[in-house]
């Protein structure tokens, strides 16, 4: 274990008081809540001492000093350790997956694009529409952003040829989707012009967002006979989303016109976990970009600030999107065998950008920067560059190295709050790791 006690975390950024006089105003304390009956911190002050698990010390207790020890002995254990203790195994066979082309390349906007559409087939009545543009004047396979959204295709993109999908609604059912969706459509041109494609699937087609949802979705394929829940280490909701983005890869390496070894994959808060462990878990996605992914995803959870493991895991929350072994370190995130750093790590060499939002206390953006400070150490074994400082960078001043992180001036999601998007940002770093 890390020696990572009070004086340490002081230089960690952890205290503002400590921070240099930039960073320091960017995260204001906020007065205390409650939710639940559990109070939320939201003070730095009120920030524990903890120790963080030590990245670069075998379970045995022998350190890791080379890229081939970390890939043969330490990332499996620590992949293992989060599968057991945090977001569960997956148990889905991706044999029993079918993929139908109904779109092979509509020429659109203009003919600048081309879009393809696919139907990922599981079993029974379980299917995903995967809605993919790429750019028409490629020269080859394309490298792409594969988003995990919220709501159906037709309602992400602004294309009436895209087949009208069928979304979850507050009541449990699953409707067709028609008319304005609450979330914010996406420009697909800004990734056509930069020479990515882009892909969005959504993430009910893989399973609903709700603790029922077990029996509609692709984990209730895999329940053995008699079984209603999942065992205590089996997958999570959040785990089940992550399996079908596999699935997806699956597609894209059979796909001549996109290069599935130039992947990104990004969602925002639960589906920013979710990309998170998805390309944390799965080497073949080339870049991870979780957007405001807190608690569960890129922040620290000994800190004891915003949402924490006890909240999140309440069964009237959501414990259904973590493995049931995930609930026992509520009382004790100190005691638990993993942490966030542990998480990122596991993409190392790979690059990673973190977004979140100065005024997102929920998800705390101050963690997940420590998060990320702390996952240094593996990038340095491969010899890539972590963020380079211990001193939060301002909102709106984005560090875009192996390890990136980007703070806008706002809440939680990627719009700031003068209305600005962040998808120039994550196009920014897909540059400097994607492009050719």
């Amino acid at each position: 274990m890390a020696t990572y006690r009070l004086t340490r975390l002081a230089l960690l950024a952890l205290v503002p008081a400590l921070l240099s006089p930039a960073a320091r105003p960017q995260i204001r304390d906020w007065p205390d809540d409650e939710r639940e009956g559990i109070r939320i911190n939201y003070t730095e002050s009120g920030v524990p001492a903890y120790t963080l698990p030590d990245l670069l010390t075998l379970q045995d207790g022998s350190p890791v000093t080379d890229p081939e020890t970390w890939n043969a002995r330490r990332r499996p254990e620590i992949l293992k350790l989060l599968e057991d203790q945090q977001f569960g195994r997956a148990l889905g066979d991706p044999k029993d997956v079918r993929f139908e082309v109904f779109d092979r390349g509509t020429p659109v906007f203009d003919g600048r694009a081309l879009r393809r559409q696919v139907t990922l087939r599981f079993g029974g009545d379980i299917e995903a529409d995967l809605l993919i543009y790429l750019p028409a004047e490629a020269a080859g396979p394309s490298p792409l952003l594969l988003n995990i959204g919220f709501t159906a295709n037709c309602q992400t993109v602004d294309d009436p040829g895209v087949k009208q999908g069928k979304v979850w609604n507050g009541q449990k059912q699953r409707v067709p989707a028609t008319g304005r969706s609450p979330f914010p459509g996406t420009d697909v041109m800004q990734f056509i012009r930069r020479g990515y494609g882009f892909a969005t699937v959504y993430y009910g087609d893989f399973e609903p967002d709700f603790r029922e949802g077990l029996r509609h979705g692709i984990r209730g394929l895999y329940l053995e006979p008699g079984q209603s829940e999942p065992a205590p280490d089996e997958w999570g909701a959040i785990a089940a989303w992550a399996w079908g983005l596999g699935r997806v890869m699956d597609y894209f390496e059979t796909d001549p016109g996109i290069d599935a070894a130039r992947v990104a994959v990004t969602g925002v808060s639960r589906l920013g976990k979710t990309a998170l462990w998805t390309a944390a878990s799965d080497p073949r996605f080339a870049l991870a970009i979780p957007s405001c992914s807190g608690q569960g995803g890129a922040a620290i959870s000994r800190r004891n600030y915003g949402e924490t493991i006890k909240l999140i895991t309440l069964p009237q929350r959501y414990g259904y999107q973590f493995c049931a072994n995930y609930a026992s370190w509520g009382d004790r995130p100190g005691e638990a065998p993993m942490d966030a750093h542990m998480l990122l790590a596991l993409m190392a060499p790979r690059p990673v950008l973190l977004q979140t939002g100065d005024t997102d206390k929920w998800s705390d953006p101050l963690g997940e920067f420590v998060a990320a400070v702390e996952a240094e150490p593996v990038y340095a074994l491969f010899g890539r560059k972590g963020l380079g400082t211990r001193s939060i960078p301002p909102s709106g001043q984005p560090i875009l190295h192996d390890i990136g992180y980007y703070m806008h001036r706002g809440g939680h999601g990627m719009a700031a709050e003068d209305g600005t998007s962040d998808w120039n940002v994550y196009l920014d770093f897909m540059d400097l790791h994607l492009a050719r």
